[in-house]
């Protein structure tokens, strides 16, 4: 009898145990609650989010534009360490969010200051794991991204390349975050260290949409540390006019800026027989939030207009040789077809650094054109420049 009261004894303590235990368990895999104080912004604001996780837990927020997706692109030419073969294969997705970025607590800005000093050798993927944020990055890993054999001849021919497999959720994961960093480039653009922990489990954020970015929703979602993650909070953005959403750069902007720069970049422009195309890419490039690809791309369709006019001015006075222009066209015609593939194959800072030396080539030749001993030996350029002279007398006086 003793030993069965023994036994009982010892079945009560073992489902008591079992009890508390499941209890705990349940307590972790609590999902996190989550609100927010706002629910529209209007062109960027700060949204003060709170919640709570269980005791002892970490919480990241992953806050993502959810109906803006833009292209995204990289094209991997570096040599593989283990094989010491080049792959020359480019990526691409057409759904990147238009934001996203991934807030940790406040406790771990010293470890982003560190990887800021990487400079542009940065890692999203080291970034994330040194972060103890792989649980929060979720949005990106599922977008579906093709990758294609990229040959110098297909970029001739206007192609990507031959379209390659699909990979598996591993590899697709490991690709995405090359991505995200191909795509906001800045590490402050994807990480913030925003949220506050406390003992109990309760959090807050502040959460600051910058001016500029996508209209739209945008969901917020909190996840602790062992992946369990909240239903999402979602708000809105706005904007109005003068801003505009450019859908391929996947930005708003304010439309009155670019439209003033413009006007002065094609005075400039056709007084040096050109769309002024040159001098606009990289100041757009410098001065607002667009990728190089989308810079190039926009510019070209603009320079029909300050050409068009161009060239009907210059016939008016009759100082176009339609022969050489036909010609040069026609050269010109075959290198842009092969341009906007091999603008897709290039990083922006390679960009930057070939149309740099070529401005300061272009600039120094010109300068150099100017100079009195130039002048002086080339008597041909100065019976041109007197010809110029005498043509713009003669239309201004016909005009009169």
């Amino acid at each position: 009898m003793k030993e069965k009261l023994k036994l009982l004894r010892m079945l009560f303590v073992l489902m008591v145990c079992l009890l508390l235990s499941s209890v705990a368990f349940a307590q972790d895999q609590a999902a996190p609650s989550l609100q927010i104080d706002k629910t529209l912004l209007k062109n960027g604001g700060v949204i003060k989010v709170t919640g709570k996780v269980p005791a002892g837990q970490q919480v990241y927020l992953e806050v993502w534009a959810a109906d803006k997706g833009v292209r995204a692109s990289m094209f991997d030419s570096k040599k593989d360490p283990k094989t010491g073969v080049v792959p020359y294969v480019f990526y691409q997705t057409y759904d990147m969010p238009a934001y996203y970025k991934i807030f940790v607590p406040v406790d771990k800005a010293d470890k982003i200051a560190e990887l800021k000093k990487a400079g542009k050798k940065w890692s999203y993927s080291e970034a994330i794991k040194e972060l103890g944020a792989e649980a929060a990055y979720n949005v990106p890993a599922k977008m579906k991204t093709d990758r294609y054999k990229a040959t110098l001849m297909a970029s001739v021919i206007g192609s990507r390349g031959k379209l390659l497999e699909p990979m598996d959720d591993k590899e697709n994961k490991k690709r995405s975050m090359q991505l995200v960093k191909a795509r906001f480039r800045e590490i402050d653009k994807v990480l913030g260290a925003e949220v506050t922990v406390s003992p109990d489990g309760a959090f807050s954020a502040d959460i600051k949409i910058r001016e500029g970015l996508a209209p739209g929703k945008y969901n917020i979602v909190a996840v602790t540390d062992n992946k369990v993650k909240s239903a999402p909070a979602v708000f809105e953005n706005s904007i109005s006019f003068p801003m505009l959403y450019l859908k391929t750069a996947g930005t708003s902007q304010n439309i009155l800026w670019p439209f003033l720069i413009c006007l002065v970049i094609s005075i400039f422009g056709v007084l040096m027989g050109a769309g002024g195309g040159f001098i606009l890419n990289p100041i757009l490039v410098s001065l607002f939030p667009l990728p190089h690809t989308v810079v190039a791309g926009t510019v070209t369709p603009t320079v029909l207009f300050s050409q068009g006019s161009g060239i009907y001015n210059y016939s008016k006075i009759k100082f176009i040789n339609w022969k050489l222009g036909i010609a040069i066209g026609c050269s010109m015609l075959l290198g842009a077809f092969i341009g906007p593939k091999l603008t897709e194959l290039i990083t922006l800072d390679q960009f930057k650094f070939a149309f740099g030396w070529i401005l300061l080539v272009l600039a120094g030749l010109m300068y150099w054109q100017t100079t009195a001993g130039y002048l002086a030996k080339n008597k041909k350029e100065q019976a041109i420049l007197k010809e110029f002279k005498k043509r713009a007398e003669e239309a201004a006086k016909a005009k009169q």
